[in-house]
């Protein structure tokens, strides 16, 4: 286990198809897209812990990093206690799908589907539901028979992000959820499942898409601009502006909007500004971020309200059907422009250990950032007295990365970060990390980039009718029983 960062430059692998969140852009509906879209965001777990780097090493080359959002889901609502009168509806090799499991997954969909969403009729999404997770539960009775697993730890560390991303201590979160009424010992089941169902599907499917040179050849022949949809992360706080609103009322929502967009435009902590005021579920509790998508699959009006505007930069207050928005792009990626962003920062890192958990350190840092902040020492001075991690002799520097390089959990925090800014403490499974960003820049690719940046388009449209081809494959072999109700 080394202590130092290597300078090695690499890619995150391609996403798994459930990696989509919420359930806008579906013009029809059926299982295997309710499969995909109620699928939680799923934290990026190939790498084994014993490789204790920021930087990921399992991609040959640096290239824009494949679209979608690969983080975590933060949202604290994934499971909750079972109802009294709850039954088993189905049984799927050893593998059980209760009446309350269903419940859960459509009420997941109720709330988080943005507002115009055509949903099917309530018993035609009850079916949709329970035939994807019999899905599920068919992968994971596969993964457990090929000895695919997800240790304690590993658990316990996504707890710790996930509370962390929220501003939450440990403790606090679990009362967050006693509050709710939701019981801790399935939030970690449903935790665990996620993170092997990413697992199990990033093993078995990704072999099994071939790209021969011809085939690239033959892409990139036929209209490479074409191949290179333009990439954005953007975010946005959304101000709801309720149907049958006076006009009283939309001027001073407004009037709150307008503020906010100008608190954004002057520097504040957007994701904050998100968590605190934003109305739009979906993407509150991320602050305000969809994660990296392509523009086809974003909001026109997004789109062509980011379309002038740099990476950083917060666009003018626009109006739609559901309110105001404030949007941020935080993000844009366009190979056929051939340039990708890549951002310099910096790091303080202490690591966790039974003595000195989580939560410990995380107190530590907020108090490092406090005395930063206030003048009392650089963040260099203080990356070379405290930092736990190799960068620190250098200030804590992490020296030039392109997308994708870091874990996702350090990347989304830093990507979010302005010039000069300090993040709040973040866990990953390295420690807790205080991240400044220093800079940025646009970097052009090399030809041999563009073609693996080619090869990823082709990779990620390969994806799905691959993984529908294995899950088919998976659910013929199973035993399936359906139960009526008692």
């Amino acid at each position: 286990m080394t202590d130092h960062l290597p300078s090695s430059r690499s890619t995150r692998p391609a996403r798994h198809p459930a990696s989509a969140a919420g359930l806008s852009a579906q013009p029809a509906w059926r299982p295997r897209v309710i499969a995909s879209c109620v699928a939680l965001s799923l934290l990026a777990g190939g790498m084994p812990p014993a490789l204790a780097q920021l930087q990921r090493k399992d991609a040959p080359a640096t290239s824009p990093r494949i679209p979608g959002n690969r983080s975590m889901s933060t949202e604290l609502n994934l499971a909750g206690q079972q109802t009294t009168a709850d039954y088993i509806v189905a049984v799927v090799n050893s593998e059980l799908i209760t009446h309350t499991d269903v419940d859960k997954r459509v009420s997941r969909i109720l709330d988080t589907a943005q507002r115009n969403t055509q949903l099917p009729p309530a018993d035609e999404l009850r079916s949709q539901v329970l035939d994807a997770l019999i899905d599920e539960k068919v992968q994971i009775s596969f993964a457990k028979n090929n000895g695919i697993d997800v240790g304690e730890s590993e658990i316990d560390g996504t707890i710790e992000s996930i509370a962390s991303q929220n501003q939450l201590s440990l403790a606090e979160l679990r009362q967050r959820m006693e509050s709710d009424g939701l019981d801790f010992q399935r939030y970690r089941a449903s935790l665990k499942e996620q993170i092997l169902l990413q697992r199990v599907r990033e093993r078995e499917v990704i072999p099994r898409i071939k790209i021969s040179d011809e085939e690239l050849d033959a892409f990139i022949a036929s209209d490479p601009a074409a191949q290179a949809e333009v990439n954005l992360n953007v975010a946005h706080i959304l101000i709801a502006v309720p149907e049958g609103a006076t006009a009283a009322q939309v001027q001073a929502l407004q009037a709150k909007a307008q503020a906010l967009q100008e608190s954004a435009s002057r520097g504040a902590n957007f994701g904050q500004l998100a968590k605190d005021n934003s109305a739009d579920k979906a993407t509150r509790d991320q602050g305000g971020g969809f994660g990296m998508r392509p523009a086809s699959k974003l909001p026109d009006i997004f789109v062509n309200v980011t379309k002038d505007l740099k990476v950083g930069q917060v666009a003018p207050l626009v109006r739609s059907n559901a309110g105001f928005h404030i949007v941020k792009l935080i993000e844009r990626e366009n190979s056929a422009q051939a340039s990708y962003t890549e951002q310099r920062a910096r790091h303080i890192l202490l690591r966790t250990t039974p003595q000195q958990p989580p939560a410990e350190q995380i107190k530590r840092l907020s108090e490092i950032r406090k005395q930063i902040i206030g003048g009392q020492g650089s963040f260099a001075q203080m990356a070379r007295q405290y930092s736990e991690d190799g960068s620190a002799a250098k200030g804590g520097d992490l020296g030039w990365a392109a997308p994708g390089q870091f874990v996702p959990e350090f990347e989304k925090a830093m990507v979010a970060l302005q010039p000069g800014q300090i993040s709040e403490p973040i866990v990953s499974r390295f420690g807790v990390h205080l991240i400044q960003l220093i800079e940025r820049r646009e970097v052009k690719l090399t030809d041999a980039q563009q073609r693996e940046a080619a090869r990823a388009v082709l990779r990620e449209r390969k994806f799905e009718p691959t993984y529908e081809e294995w899950a088919r494959e998976l659910r013929a072999a199973a035993y399936v029983e359906m139960r009526d109700a008692p």
